[in-house]
C-alpha cells in the first residue's frame, strides 16, 4: 500500500505546479457560507483515498513536496497513542523535518483517530491553505501538530462533528501553529476549537465550539488570539473531575502530555461570547492571562475568572494562580478565587471592572492594582489581601471592600504589593498511569477524554 500512496502523492505533487486553480467561476477565495471558504470555491483535479486503519493518503516523509487542487477521502481507524502522539491513521501526515505545502484542498476523514492534516516531528512543516476540512469521526482533529512540529494555515474552513476532535488540536511534544484567517468549529463533546500543548496564534477567523469550551491550553503552553471572533457553548461534559462550564480552560492534567511551567493565554481585540458558565476557569498551573480591548461577553450564569482546585494534580496545591493584565480592557462579572489558588490582577489604560472579588469573604490571596484611568465598580462586598489605586479609582456603589481585612475608605490611594506567584522548573507532574493509557485527563481532551479535544477513549462511548 505504502507504493500506492507514494504514487498518488507524486501525482498530487505535479498537480500543484499545473494546476493552480483558484476560486471556481471567479468567486473570491472567502466566498462560501457566511463570507467563509466552501467546497464550492475549490477547483478539484484530482481525487485521493485511503480506506486503510492506520495508513496515510497522503505523506511526506523527510522531502520538500506539495499538493493542489486535490480532494482526499480518508477512512479507517487507529487507536490511542500511535495516532494521537505520532500521526498514525492521519489523511495527510509529514514527518522527519518534511516541508508539505497543501493549497486548493477538501479533506475529509472517516474514522476513530483520522486526523485530518497532521505535523509530526522537529524541523517538519505542513503549509496548508485555502482549503476545507471535515472530520466525522471521534478523536480526529482538523490540524494536528506534535513532536515539536509545524503548522501553518491561511484561510482554512474546518468543521469537526466527533467526540475529542478540536478543530486546531496539539498533543504530546507540541510545536508552533500559526493559523491566519477561515472559519473553525466544532460539534462533538470534549471538542474545543483549539486544544493546546504547543504555541498557537490565531488571527482574523472565527472559532465556535457548540458543545466544549472554546480554547482549552494545557500546561506549559500558549494560545494567542489576535481579532478573533470566538463563540463558545461549553454545555456537555465527560469528566467527573469538575463541575464547572466554561469558554477557556487553563489547566495542568498530570497525564505527561504537557510539561509543568506557566501556561498563557492572550486575546488582542475580537469578542469572545460565553453561552455557558464562566469565561475563565483555571486549574492546578500558574497561568498568564493578557487581554487587550477584545469585547467580552458572559451570556451565562458564571464567573468571569475562577481560579480553584479541581479533580487535577495534588489536592492542596492544586489550584489555579493566575496574573490577569487588562488594557484598555472592560470586564463584567465577578472574579473568584479559592483557597488553595492565588490572583494578581492588573488593570491598565481605560480598563474598567465591573463585579465582585471574592463576594463571600473567603478565598485565597488577591492582589488588585488600578493604574492611572482604570475604575473598579463593586457589585458586591469584596475581599483582597492587597490594593494598589488611586483616590477615583474605586466605586464601592453602595457596598464594601476588605483590604487584609480592613474596611477600604473610598477616595483613598493606597499602594500595595503583589502576591508571589512562582512557577517550578519541574513541576509536580505525575507519571503517566498505564491503566487508563492517557492518565485521567481533564475538561481537556484526552485518555477518557474531558471536555477538551484530543484522542484517547471518547467521552460519549467510555471503555470503547
Amino acid at each position: 500500500m505504502k507504493k500506492i500512496i507514494v504514487l498518488l502523492l507524486s501525482a498530487c505533487v505535479c498537480l500543484a505546479f499545473a494546476a493552480c486553480g483558484g476560486a471556481k467561476n471567479g468567486e473570491t477565495a472567502n466566498g462560501g457560507a457566511e463570507g467563509f471558504l466552501s467546497e464550492a470555491d475549490i477547483t478539484i483535479n484530482n481525487t485521493i483515498e485511503n480506506s486503510g486503519d492506520g495508513e496515510h493518503a497522503i505523506e511526506a516523509d523527510g522531502e520538500k513536496t506539495a499538493c493542489a487542487n486535490t480532494a482526499v477521502n480518508k477512512t479507517g481507524s487507529a487507536d490511542g497513542d500511535e495516532a494521537d502522539f505520532y500521526g498514525e491513521n492521519a489523511a495527510v501526515f509529514a514527518t522527519n523535518g518534511a516541508t508539505l505545502d497543501l493549497e486548493e484542498m477538501v479533506i475529509k476523514t472517516d474514522g476513530t483517530h483520522a486526523n485530518a492534516v497532521f505535523s509530526y516531528g522537529e524541523g517538519t512543516t505542513v503549509n496548508v491553505k485555502n482549503a476545507v476540512i471535515e472530520t466525522a469521526g471521534n478523536c480526529s482533529g482538523g490540524l494536528m501538530t506534535t513532536g515539536n512540529g509545524t503548522m501553518n494555515a491561511e484561510n482554512l474552513t474546518i468543521h469537526t462533528t466527533g467526540n475529542s476532535s478540536a478543530a486546531i488540536r496539539s498533543d504530546r511534544g507540541g510545536g508552533t501553529v500559526d493559523v491566519s484567517g477561515g472559519s473553525y468549529t466544532t460539534d462533538g463533546t470534549g471538542s474545543p476549537a483549539i486544544y493546546s500543548t504547543a504555541d498557537i496564534t490565531v488571527s482574523d477567523a472565527a472559532l465556535t465550539s457548540t458543545a466544549s469550551q472554546g480554547v482549552v491550553v494545557e500546561g506549559k503552553n500558549s494560545v494567542t488570539l489576535n481579532d478573533v471572533v470566538l463563540t463558545a457553548d461549553n454545555n456537555t461534559k465527560s469528566s467527573d473531575k469538575s463541575d464547572v462550564y466554561q469558554a477557556v480552560m487553563i489547566y495542568q492534567s498530570m497525564s505527561g502530555d504537557a510539561d509543568s511551567g506557566k501556561a498563557s493565554f492572550a486575546m488582542n481585540g475580537g469578542s469572545l461570547t460565553n453561552k455557558t458558565g464562566d469565561i475563565f476557569f483555571v486549574n492546578n498551573t500558574v497561568a498568564d492571562i493578557e487581554l487587550s480591548a477584545a469585547d467580552i461577553v458572559n451570556e451565562g450564569d458564571g464567573v468571569f475568572l475562577r481560579a480553584a482546585a479541581a479533580g487535577w494534580g495534588t489536592e492542596g496545591s492544586n489550584g489555579g494562580k493566575v496574573t490577569l493584565t487588562g488594557e484598555d480592557q472592560t470586564i463584567d462579572g465577578d472574579i473568584i478565587v479559592d483557597s488553595v489558588s492565588a490572583l494578581n490582577l492588573y488593570l491598565k489604560g481605560d480598563s474598567a471592572l465591573t463585579g465582585a472579588v471574592n463576594p463571600d469573604g473567603d478565598g485565597g490571596e488577591v492582589y488588585v492594582e488600578l493604574a492611572d484611568g482604570a475604575v473598579w465598580t463593586l457589585t458586591g462586598d469584596s475581599y483582597v489581601s492587597s490594593l494598589t489605586c488611586g483616590a477615583d479609582a474605586i466605586d464601592l456603589n453602595g457596598h464594601t471592600l476588605y483590604v487584609n481585612g480592613e474596611v477600604y475608605a473610598e477616595g483613598t490611594a493606597v499602594n500595595g504589593e503583589a502576591v508571589e506567584i512562582t512557577v517550578s522548573a519541574d513541576g509536580d507532574e505525575a507519571p503517566r498511569d498505564p491503566g487508563d493509557g492517557k492518565g485521567t485527563p481533564p475538561d481537556g481532551d484526552k485518555g477518557t477524554p474531558p471536555d477538551g479535544g484530543k484522542g484517547g477513549t471518547p467521552p460519549a462511548k467510555p471503555g470503547e
